[in-house]
């Protein structure tokens, strides 16, 4: 009886460590809001993530306007493509980098995976000035597609 209740323990243990590891998982689609523009106006942004292997990639999009920079499609902003990413602990990191004309803008994100809830703060370098903000991205909800 005692050898039972131990292998349930451990069992439980297990499954527990399991399930917590399973929480923190970046991957999916992300959305919050933020404000851009001289004006302040608030945009949406998603990005969307996958672990895959230890390694962290993905897409940031909505910074408005054109092509959206290196590796951009299509209008409102585009995907851009992100680099050096990292998820350990809970933590994500990466950077993005966008190209207007001569213009490099480079941003890195930095943020605690909670659940669906990512909070963190981007720091964005254009022509030598940093500018820093803190982000709340809630994790999309996917729809089930009808048969």
């Amino acid at each position: 009886m005692k050898m039972k209740m131990k292998m349930f323990a451990l069992v439980a243990f297990v499954v527990g460590l399991v399930g917590i590891a399973q929480a923190a998982d970046p991957t999916g689609t992300w959305s919050w809001k933020a404000k851009a523009g001289k004006d302040g106006k608030e945009v949406e942004r998603t990005m969307k993530l996958e672990l895959k292997d230890g390694k962290l990639t993905g897409t940031v999009s909505g910074f408005g306007g054109g092509k959206g920079g290196k590796g951009g499609k299509g209008k409102g902003g585009g995907d851009n493509k992100i680099d050096d990413g990292k998820f350990e602990k809970d933590e994500i990191s990466f950077t993005v980098t966008r190209e207007f004309g001569r213009n490099k803008i480079v941003t890195k994100y930095n943020g605690k995976v909670t659940d669906d809830t990512i909070k963190g703060t981007i720091v964005t370098d254009f022509d030598g000035k940093e500018n820093k903000s803190e982000f709340e991205a809630k994790r999309v909800k996917e729809e089930k597609k009808k048969d």
